[in-house]
């Protein structure tokens, strides 16, 4: 099993240092993990470091494809009360 780093990846390099596996490496156009060297953190953390810290929303996905940091977990807000504020303000 490996986590993998999408497109939204910003290259802030916030995953990069946390990594306890050395898995996560520069690539264009974003990081990406090496799959031969990432453990999910399995066994040493309760979650995986490299999404714990990252800043961006729905950027690293677990094997499933799901977003560990999924939308509104960084921000609080719920995704559908985001699309009505962004509505909202886009409607000014």
């Amino acid at each position: 099993m490996s986590l993998s780093i999408v497109e939204s990846c910003v290259n802030c390099w916030a995953c990069v240092d946390v990594c306890p596996n050395d898995a996560i490496y520069q690539a264009s156009p974003h990081f990406m993990i090496n799959p031969k060297k990432c453990t999910e953190c399995e066994g040493e953390f309760a979650d995986a470091q490299c999404a714990s810290i990252c800043p961006i929303e729905e950027a690293i996905l677990d094997a499933a494809n799901e977003p560990l940091n999924p939308l509104g977990s960084l921000t609080g807000i719920p995704p559908e009360k985001m699309a009505e504020a962004m509505t909202e303000i886009q409607g000014r």
